[in-house]
């Protein structure tokens, strides 16, 4: 099955042409790569959101398989829905799911259910791709749309996870996808971003749940970052660092009313 891309020429270029006029238009700097486990990444259009992440992306080793964790917008599908066969079209071409590591995934847990539902109208995972590729060139993936739920069910999702993966870990790029505040004015929007920056580089996913919670931060990835920390820490992570931070006032200048953005980078 090939799944469609539903926000190409709106959240990012629809040929590769444009994606390389845009990226190059971000003045990134060329300099040593991180061996990273995992990076974070935001989803908006790539005017706004495009320059964290290719910054973030540009920073790190390219692995062969990228496990890419996004929230689910759309409340379609199960809570944590993995697209599990085929291949999805981007504009570079076809990018393969990694059918062998999705049926280990499935196979070790009753959490992650197989399902495209979810996947069909959301541009979360979608739109980290074309970046990802620009960067990487080929690779696999392995798409999960995780809607919010409950701490522990967090913990069991990464279980799940690890199982599948703790033998294959250095073959694979984990990636959670998600933006920070959403239309606060800048100040605000900063400080709360602040505090959850602050629970991703110390690795400590139960301190991110509860300052959002706290805080009332209106940060959409929840649910795949705390997993994503979860799930590393399992892999033995032991450090974070922001490769970049910004909000949507970076271009559009209104203070009043912003989105943050993270690029993060875990070792």
């Amino acid at each position: 099955m090939i799944r469609e891309p539903v926000v190409e020429g709106q959240f990012y270029p629809h040929n590769d042409a444009e994606l390389r006029k845009l990226i190059k238009g971000f003045g990134l700097k060329n300099g040593p790569k991180i061996s990273a486990r995992g990076i974070i990444l935001p989803h908006a259009g790539y005017i706004y959101s495009g320059r964290v992440a290719a910054t973030t992306v540009s920073k790190v080793l390219p692995r062969p398989t990228i496990l890419i964790l996004g929230p689910n917008h759309t409340g379609l599908g199960p809570d944590f829905s993995l697209w599990a066969r085929g291949s999805w079209r981007m504009p570079s071409g076809l990018i393969e799911i990694d059918e062998a590591l999705a049926e280990q995934i499935l196979s070790k847990g009753n959490y992650i259910k197989e399902d495209d539902l979810a996947h069909k109208n959301e541009h979360s995972i979608e739109v980290e791709l074309p970046i990802i590729h620009h960067f990487f060139g080929d690779f696999k993936f392995v798409p999960i749309s995780c809607k919010i739920s409950d701490p522990q069910i967090y913990e069991e999702v990464s279980s799940q996870i690890f199982e599948a993966i703790k033998n294959k870990k250095n073959d694979i790029l984990f990636v959670a996808s998600t933006d920070l505040t959403h239309y606060e004015p800048e100040s605000c929007a900063r400080r709360k971003d602040r505090a959850v920056i602050e629970a991703i580089v110390n690795l400590e996913e139960q301190d991110l749940l509860k300052k959002i919670t706290a805080l009332e931060i209106s940060m959409c990835g929840a649910a795949p970052v705390a997993i994503f920390i979860s799930c590393l820490k399992k892999l033995g992570a032991r450090k974070s660092q922001v490769a970049l931070y910004e909000t949507s006032a970076a271009v559009s200048g209104d203070l009043s009313s912003v989105v943050g953005y993270v690029g993060m980078i875990v070792k």
